[in-house]
């Protein structure tokens, strides 16, 4: 076979064969095809003898039982010459007649999960007669095949349903989440869920009693059967599921639907013709543009995690204790980040006022339950003896790690750090939460400045995945290196950024930001400006965003990124002349839009047309949604390039990964230079050349020809 064994064939007890998956060049177990070619040759040796009463299969890796397939192989497999489309499904009829094999042979088949078991991992296991889970922490079963844009194509669509029922299956499915063990085992997807400690012996165990009792032989039976459900509830299912489905999807998604089309196909089939169906169905959307794009975002995400963003051979610092200075929204977000993860926080603020604002928010957002939708009684009680309040910076004298996100002034800032240093200990990490003043123009009057870097979250801290991590031009290896491993622990995104004018996100939104309100200026109505970006697949519109940014700290942001980048920006004096009128966007309940109603939702508001009257010099009319789109994203597009050009990050990858975790471009574009690639770089210069007539922010730059002349793209060969 090659390489190193990545399974083995044991007998812990005679008559029970166990086969472990242990890839030794792995930290989690792949379904490659050299260990589907192990499996196979296992399951060959096993039906040939007689003595055997029941198959275990297990992980060597503790919280880990399987991964999913190799992606890489996925990728590898979709430019080989030849009918993709046929390649794919021959490449899922392999893998179903295989793992179906578990659900034929003469003994009963278990799978024992301790931990992560999804995608591939997932459908080997729902092919055993039996699955029993442990009950750790990380224990969960799931098929996020349409998180990469295709469905499961191992037989999950076809076992899933007769285990669990076709809502269930469908639910889980064409959500791609997760089940906890717990809920799997209410599902009855798992037949026990037991202390990982006893997790073999217990599979011994049941193996045992399956053999004396034989119920799994029924069940077989039971599971050959098609799914029983009446014309009217098939077309209620049908109904809801697909308003559900279209309403997340905004369209831009195939995969879901195409699972939810499979399963209502398939239910009234016999498993054999339903995983012909299957087959088909990820055959359809295999190599698809959402599919390499997604399946893109999975790589950028799988290399952040694994890159430790120093010099190698950094040992991060074990960061336990925190300090956050400042109360306010981000500063409460910050602390329950950490308090989250059960460190300890010290919350400072120099107003009480602030701080016990701040300490109530921070414990009642780490405290609620989605179930009862407030705060949970308990976990207060848990999570409170992690969190403590001062206002005094002495009591933050032992913090590894003090984080300020006080208010965004130089002089404010520079003169706490400088009372910081003479608190904290030598090796303690001093960070700033900034998101528009250079670290550079900070660390000038520090003492240290090898401890100190950048630690941007972004706004709401519970649901933003991304943190810029910021090197100063005297920060030292060893504190980026422990900057960036606490922030994984948080269970977030670190991209490390070199220190310049808004860092990367900010850098690359504000030339967005600001084509907007030329746009405006030119006539453009706003509803149209933000309904073009909307259309590309952004969350929200240009316009839209002002209002959630806020237009006062917009203002002051555009005003700093004007002055740092005047080829990329225009100014406006549409934003100044709504913030003299106290339109604040979304915290005032006025901006662009208006918010006062009782929900607070976004509604047209006519005073603002006579605001932005004056200032407006065309019509605007002649512009069409994708010549709006393509105005917006190429001041965008130009700046990520200077950002390469200037390294203020190592590749492309980074400014995927900062645009879709930090602002919301659509992943199923697979992020702004993956996109760009896939237009090819000759067209988006094509693109720019009628716009050139409007100025620097339109035309080429630099590093854009070079790489275009050359037949090159932002993602070299080896990243894609």
């Amino acid at each position: 076979m090659g390489g190193k064994p990545t399974t083995t064939l044991t007998f812990p007890q005679p008559n029970i064969a166990l086969i472990t998956l242990d890839n030794p060049e792995r930290s989690a177990n792949i379904l490659s095809q050299p260990t589907l070619r192990e499996l196979e040759e296992h399951f060959n040796a096993l039906e040939q003898r007689t003595d055997v009463h029941g198959l275990i299969l297990c992980s060597g890796k503790p919280g880990m039982f399987i991964a999913g397939a190799d992606i890489a192989e996925f990728v590898a497999s979709m430019d080989q010459p030849g009918d993709v489309t046929a390649g794919a499904e021959a490449m899922c009829r392999r893998g179903q007649k295989l793992f179906s094999r578990l659900s034929t042979m003469p003994f009963v088949t278990i799978a024992a999960i301790d931990g992560v078991c999804v995608g591939g991992g997932a459908e080997l296991s729902l092919w055993c007669d039996r699955r029993i889970a442990s009950n750790g922490p990380r224990a969960e079963i799931g098929l996020p095949e349409v998180k990469i844009g295709i469905i499961p194509g191992w037989g999950g669509t076809v076992r899933l349903p007769r285990i669990a029922g076709l809502a269930n299956a469908i639910e889980v499915i064409t959500s791609g989440e997760p089940v906890r063990a717990s809920d799997a085992m209410k599902l009855g997807i798992f037949s026990a869920v037991v202390d990982s400690s006893k997790l073999l012996e217990s599979a011994i165990s049941l193996a045992k009693l399956e053999h004396q009792q034989g119920q799994y032989k029924k069940d077989r039976q039971r599971w050959q059967q098609p799914v029983v459900l009446s014309e009217t509830e098939m077309t209620f299912l049908k109904i809801t599921a697909s308003a559900m489905i279209s309403q997340q999807t905004q369209g831009n998604y195939p995969a879901p639907m195409v699972a939810l089309e499979t399963m209502l196909k398939t239910a009234s089939m016999s498993p054999e013709a339903a995983c012909e169906v299957e087959a088909k169905g990820l055959a359809k959307l295999f190599g698809g543009e959402v599919n390499r794009a997604l399946i893109n975002v999975f790589f950028v995400t799988d290399r952040i995690k694994k890159d430790q963003g120093a010099a190698s051979g950094q040992a991060p610092a074990k960061i336990q204790t925190v300090g956050v200075i400042g109360a306010g929204i981000m500063g409460s977000g910050i602390a329950g980040a950490h308090l989250k993860r059960k460190l300890n926080v010290f919350l400072s603020d120099a107003s009480a006022e602030a701080l016990g604002r701040g300490v109530r928010g921070t414990l009642e957002e780490v405290a609620f339950d989605r179930v009862s939708k407030s705060a949970d009684s308990k976990k207060l009680l848990e999570f409170a003896p992690h969190l403590k309040s001062t206002s005094d910076l002495a009591e933050l004298a032992d913090c590894d790690l003090v984080i300020e996100a006080v208010i965004e002034k130089k002089d404010v800032k520079t003169q706490l750090f400088a009372q910081l240093e003479s608190i904290l200990r030598p090796d303690a990490i001093l960070a700033t939460n900034t998101s528009t003043i250079p670290i550079t123009e900070l660390a000038k009057g520090l003492k240290h400045p090898g401890r100190f870097c950048g630690i941007h979250y972004f706004n709401p801290v519970r649901r933003m995945m991304l943190v810029e991590v910021i090197r100063g031009p005297q920060t030292s290896e060893s504190t980026i290196a422990s900057a960036v491993s606490h922030v994984k622990k948080l269970g977030k995104f670190p991209v490390v950024v070199e220190d310049g004018p808004g860092f990367l996100v900010n850098r690359l939104l504000f030339p967005y930001m600001n084509e907007a309100l030329v746009l405006l200026a030119e006539g453009v109505p706003m509803e149209a400006i933000d309904k073009a970006a909307k259309k590309f697949g952004l969350p929200m519109g240009p316009i839209e965003l002002h209002d959630m940014v806020g237009l006062d700290t917009a203002l002051y942001a555009g005003g700093v990124m004007k002055a740092a980048l005047p080829h990329r920006m225009v100014e406006s004096p549409i934003l100044n002349a709504l913030v003299q009128t106290g339109r604040f966007g979304n915290k005032s309940g006025q901006g662009f839009y208006s918010y006062k109603n009782k929900k607070g939702k976004r509604t047209a508001d006519p005073e603002v047309q006579t605001l932005i009257k004056p200032f407006i010099t065309g019509s605007g009319s002649d512009l069409s949604g994708d010549a709006l789109a393509t105005r917006l994203l190429m001041p965008m597009l130009l700046e990520a390039t200077d950002v390469l050009a200037a390294g203020i990050v190592k590749d492309a990858r980074d400014v995927d990964l900062g645009l879709i975790y930090g602002i919301g471009f659509p992943p199923f574009k697979g992020g702004l230079m993956f996109w760009a690639d896939r237009q090819g770089l000759g067209k988006i210069k094509s693109m720019l050349e009628p716009l050139a007539s409007l100025g620097p922010r339109f035309q080429p730059t630099k590093y854009l020809s070079d790489l275009a002349a050359s037949g090159g793209s932002f993602y070299r060969p080896t990243q894609a």
